[in-house]
């Protein structure tokens, strides 16, 4: 493991510890966690490693093999405010668990991401297995749900990411050949089992060759873009309502979003048709699991990308082209733009017989149209996997 190997040329003796957490994929169910909705997901056999070893002075000392410079900073005197470099993550992480637990030891450790960076929520994979070595050194246990609480609060609250609870939920609660279906109002889930009658499949992650931070794009623009049009149809409809903030596509019908769509802006109500489109979408294709009907599952999941190109209008270029490639390709069940959808991947469905011709089919046409990222587009194939461990 390079973290390993790295964390040994700094230090001079191996790591006490190594933390790990998976990447995830949400096929349906994108951009509505923040506003309450329902999500699926599942894990995969990838995700961040840290290597790391207690450090009895407080000091927490991190490095990161994806980013150049070093870290550094105490655990009883994080900055106030986010330094807007790639340690942000941690030093929120480190600010969230101190609120709720008295920490006495700090850390130094190798960070060490087994894929690009872009679309996979290295962000909150990265901020949960930096908390689970945090908690390790000082002898804190988290459960699951606290687990996924503080690394969302450090994301929402001090990096400034406006997120739901999507990414956090799907690293955590996930179990292998079982899709996380996950209700973001009161946290409650369901893990359906892979039926004995679905078809095999494995998730193919095409890396676009672009890179891409959440808090840099206009993940937030989009999200205060459904909140507004959630904000006005409360008022359209006379229904009682607080602080913009507080305003939840879930708590506003979507018998008062149709009724009243006519009357948002055009962007607004682009919006609200994804999310309430999604929610339906959700719902759908965690019965369609259920009943092992993979094609039906991935059907739905094209869908959800085509609504977030046109209702949600996410997607560079290149993840554009990549989905277009996607739906006419044999052997793809399904799939979509994989996190925001500024950058970073698209996600795939796939019959496991079909894999080889697939990545090749997608690879030369994607290259044909974007040569340049020759060298910087990758294709991963993943199995789904189990949540990180407590």
């Amino acid at each position: 493991m390079k973290s390993v190997i790295r964390f040994n040329e700094v230090y001079g003796r191996e790591p006490e510890g190594i933390a790990f957490c998976p990447y995830r994929i949400c096929p349906i169910g994108a951009h509505s966690d923040h506003n309450l909705g329902k999500i699926t997901g599942l894990a995969i056999d990838k995700g961040i490693h840290i290597a790391y070893s207690p450090k009895q002075n407080g000091v927490v000392e991190m490095t990161s093999l994806q980013f150049p410079k070093r870290a550094q900073w105490h655990i009883e005197s994080v900055p106030a405010r986010k330094q807007d470099d790639w340690a942000d993550y941690l030093r929120g992480a480190t600010w969230a668990l101190e609120k709720r637990f008295r920490l006495n030891v700090g850390l130094c450790g190798v960070i060490e991401g087994s894929l690009p960076i872009g679309g996979l929520s290295s962000s909150a994979a990265v901020t949960i297995a930096f908390l689970k070595a945090l908690c390790k050194v000082n002898g804190i246990t988290l459960s699951k749900q606290d687990l996924i609480e503080i690394a969302y609060i450090a994301e929402k609250n001090y990096v400034g990411v406006s997120i739901g609870k999507l990414d956090q939920s799907c690293e955590v609660l996930s179990k292998k050949n079982h899709l996380l279906y996950l209700d973001t109002r009161d946290g409650s889930y369901e893990l359906i089992p892979q039926s004995a009658q679905m078809k095999p499949y494995s998730i193919a992650i095409f890396f676009s060759g672009l890179e891409h931070s959440l808090a840099g794009s206009k993940y937030n623009m989009r999200v205060d873009e459904l909140r507004s049009g959630v904000y006005a149809l409360q008022a359209f409809a006379g229904m009682e309502y607080g602080k913009f903030q507080d305003a939840m596509a879930r708590d506003v019908p979507r018998q008062v979003y149709e009724e009243l769509k006519s009357r948002l802006p055009e962007p607004w109500a682009k919006r609200c048709e994804h999310w309430y489109t999604e929610f339906e979408r959700v719902e759908k294709g965690a019965e369609a699991w259920r009943r092992g009907d993979i094609e039906e599952y991935g059907r739905l999941s094209f869908e959800s990308g085509w609504s977030s190109i046109h209702n949600w209008e996410s997607g560079a270029p290149e993840q554009i082209k990549l989905y277009e490639i996607m739906t006419q390709t044999d052997g793809i069940y399904g799939g979509r733009f994989s996190g925001a959808g500024f950058k970073g991947c698209c996600m795939a469905l796939i019959d496991p017989a079909f894999k080889d011709s697939v990545c090749q089919t997608v690879t030369e046409k994607y290259l044909k149209a974007f040569p340049e990222m020759t060298g910087k587009y990758d294709v991963f194939i993943c199995e789904s996997a189990d949540g990180v461990e407590e």
